[in-house]
């Protein structure tokens, strides 16, 4: 699942790429309607970086491409020879280098939801406190399970990661954000940062929680429940003793 890792990851690799002056093509034809082909083929790739769950490409002339995965976009980096097989809805190729990104589902010239974004929790810059201070901004009442999956409050946090950092806490999908002291909200913070730059160099830690719904918890032997959580419905996914009930008394 595409989440801020695996952007990071994503961007890092296309470094490969950054200096050279590419051609590009959209073989698939939803790739071919966005017209990112077109407007960067010729073009000198320029920087790579990530933003949250956005990976954006800029390439002289001032022309970014901003790609965001969803659920099952991917970027490969290859040798400019490896065969390609299939229809990646972007393929650039370097003199040594190619790059093919697959299932989209967004590729577009256009960097205005940026503008929308929270703080990158895989920045540099970003402080965990700085992102508390976002999450206490929030209504109080608001479940945290929810708030840390709202890109406007912090960047690059997806469902995955989400379980996992409340899991390892033992903090409750559906505890209110009122319900948690800042030394609470920060250790899970700090938690999803700290193994989020790790998985950016290598696999992820095993899975606690998240899609393990009926297996025993890996501290406690309670079976994991799931259930939608929140406006958006998002699956959550917690162990009712370690991280106490929830979700309509379940």
């Amino acid at each position: 699942m595409p989440e801020g890792d695996v952007v990071h990851r994503s961007a890092r690799r296309l470094q490969l790429l950054v200096g050279e002056r590419v051609e590009a093509t959209s073989p698939h034809p939803r790739g071919l309607a966005t017209g990112a082909a077109a407007a960067v083929d010729g073009r000198v790739l320029e920087s790579v970086r990530a933003v949250g769950k956005h990976l954006l490409l800029r390439f002289e002339g001032g022309v970014v491409l901003r790609s965001h995965l969803r659920m099952r976009g991917r970027w490969r980096v290859t040798p400019r020879d490896a065969p390609v097989l299939g229809l990646p809805w972007l393929w650039l190729r370097g003199g040594e280098w190619q790059a093919t990104q697959w299932n989209g589902p967004i590729l577009a010239l256009d960097t205005s939801p940026l503008a929308r974004l929270g703080p990158d929790l895989l920045s540099e810059e970003t402080a965990v406190d700085d992102v508390v201070r976002r999450l206490r901004r929030e209504d109080p009442r608001r479940l945290v399970g929810e708030a840390l999956l709202d890109q406007g409050v912090v960047a690059g946090i997806g469902n995955m990661w989400a379980a996992e950092s409340l899991w390892r806490e033992r903090v409750s999908p559906w505890a209110a954000l009122e319900d948690l002291g800042d030394e609470e909200l920060g250790r899970v913070l700090v938690w999803a940062k700290e193994a989020m730059r790790t998985a950016i160099d290598g696999p992820r830690p095993p899975r606690a929680a998240h899609r393990r719904a009926g297996r025993p918890c890996p501290r406690c032997g309670t079976a994991i429940v799931s259930r939608g959580l929140g406006e958006a419905n998002r699956t959550a996914y917690w162990c009712p003793r370690c991280q106490g009930s929830g979700g309509g008394g379940i």
